[in-house]
């Protein structure tokens, strides 16, 4: 590559440090970052994690919570050419154990009230709290001083969230993640005066590489919280600190909740983003009546995409609230139907994808990367319906779609006509065996106030055709979800097919 030309994940930070060394870059807890001295930061880091005997290219477990350490530990990692493995905090046993073995981590950056998780074989070096921690070795370590990395070597593996099978870990380059940021950029309006806060796990995609990484890339800042608490959230926006929020649809339905909602002043909100799971028409229309002014942005992708693959902006959510929006700059979509072939507007098919933000296929998964990428797209196992100017609408999962009596039922269109009914707090419909139907449409209901089955029945049977309207509809207290807010409905599935 040519000297001074590199385009990789920590160049983004370096460049905002040299626009803007002074500027807030981070505030965590008690501590500030200003660019120049997270810069800085990550070098030294870099030097620490190659001291400890890692080459390029050697895999480097992150088990740990929010923080700026976690940050770091990213960054580090991308300037010293190592490959960093994002995983889930909440995992254990089996589960976590797959990820550090399938993945070959070399050494696991780990919070120190986690690592008693990881096995007696698993090479630890603490992130934070502790002595011999990465952020308490900064200051004794030099500058990171060694070869840059290319803009096609790997920089991540991202592990699939797993909600049908194994998961399987994406392999990012520091190209993909860079082209992914200037999408997020573009698409989502982010500028170096926003004051976004960041409180969604981090090892996860959205929150690191469509929110944080993009905006410390424009020189924002940012505020980076431990989780997405309501009081926190209020307090920030109401002084004047944060500005924008990215959220899945179950924290804004939990915000809008609060009895504090309607009563603070959250007028210095200015943009409000949501993802990871469908938000549902009615929530979104409850959000709006409450706060007239905030520009809301549905944010839509996965992870083998880096994961921002479509946005629909603020003027665009008139009359297509349910719609994920276009394309991003980088990202080129289509429809096809089971054969591959492409599909005619308003027709649905499968979205498959073509752009430079695209995984390289999966990490030692030579079998499933050819199935993924046949015929020259990804295939990304969503069902959609595109209309003529171009704008995609999620009608489901290909793996989710309830085969009733012969005939296809989307899940989505029985989840939103179950949402406009006052008392549905939260929604999730799935097909379980049946001798008649093959699958009965079955609703998932975590209720808001009394309600009985007949009258959610006799709500869908109103708003939907005979054969989609759910047979049963099941209560419970809360959804399974995994981290970035998607609900397991194969934990459904397999809970009350069972039952």
């Amino acid at each position: 590559m040519t000297a001074g030309r590199s385009v990789t994940v920590d160049s983004m930070l370096r460049r905002s440090a040299r626009r803007t060394p002074e500027r807030v870059a981070v505030r965590y807890r008690e501590r500030t970052w200003t660019y120049a001295a997270l810069d800085d930061a990550v070098s030294r880091a870099a030097r620490v994690l190659r001291e400890t005997g890692l080459a390029p290219g050697d895999r480097v477990g992150a088990f740990g919570h929010n923080s700026d350490a976690y940050l770091l530990g990213f960054l580090a990692c991308a300037r010293a050419g190592l490959v960093h493995v994002p995983v889930n905090q909440n995992l254990t046993g089996d589960d976590l154990a797959y990820i550090i073995e399938q993945s070959g981590c070399s050494l696991v950056l780990a919070d120190p009230d986690l690592t008693h998780q990881l096995g007696e074989d698993v090479r630890v070096l603490p992130l934070r709290d502790a002595g011999d921690s990465l952020l308490a070795r900064l200051a004794a370590a030099e500058a990171y001083d060694g070869a840059e990395p290319r803009g096609e070597d790997l920089v991540q593996l991202l592990y699939t969230s797993g909600t049908t099978a194994l998961p399987k870990g994406a392999m990012m380059t520091h190209g993909a993640l860079v082209h992914e940021y200037l999408s997020a950029i573009a698409a989502l309006d982010l500028r170096a005066d926003d004051r976004p806060v960041h409180s969604l796990p981090l090892y996860h995609s959205a929150q690191m590489h469509v929110f944080l990484m993009p905006c410390l890339a424009v020189g924002a800042e940012n505020t980076i919280l431990d989780a997405p608490d309501g009081d926190q959230l209020f307090d920030l926006i109401e002084t004047g600190r944060a500005d924008s929020l990215f959220a899945p649809p179950t924290v804004w339905i939990g915000l809008a909740g609060r009895p504090d909602f309607t009563t603070r002043d959250l007028s210095g909100l200015r943009k409000a983003y949501y993802g990871a799971s469908i938000m549902p028409v009615a929530v979104l229309e409850r959000l709006t009546e409450r706060l007239p002014d905030l520009a809301f942005y549905n944010c839509f992708g996965q992870s083998e995409i880096g994961p921002l693959a479509m946005v629909l902006g603020p003027k665009e959510h008139t009359g297509r609230m349910d719609s994920c929006g276009r394309p991003v700059l980088f990202v080129e979509a289509r429809l096809v139907d089971e054969s591959g072939e492409g599909v005619r507007d308003g027709e649905r098919g499968e979205i498959v994808y073509r752009s430079p933000q695209l995984c390289d296929g999966y990490w030692d998964r030579p079998e499933e990367s050819a199935d993924a990428f046949r015929g020259g797209w990804f295939h990304s196992g969503d069902l959609a319906v595109k209309d003529a100017d171009g704008y995609f609408t999620i009608v489901d999962r290909v793996k989710d779609v309830i085969n009733s009596g012969g005939v296809l039922v989307a899940s989505r269109q029985v989840e939103e006509a179950l949402y406009t009914h006052e008392r549905v707090g939260e929604a999730a419909v799935i097909g379980l065996p049946d001798e008649r139907w093959i699958e009965a449409v079955t609703a998932v209901v975590v209720p808001r106030g009394e309600v009985t089955e007949a009258e959610l029945l006799a709500h869908a049977r109103e708003k939907l055709a005979p054969f989609k309207a759910p047979k049963r509809v099941l209560f419970v207290d809360e959804l399974p979800r995994n981290a970035s807010g998607k609900i397991l409905k194969r934990e459904l599935r397999n809970r009350f097919a069972e039952g």
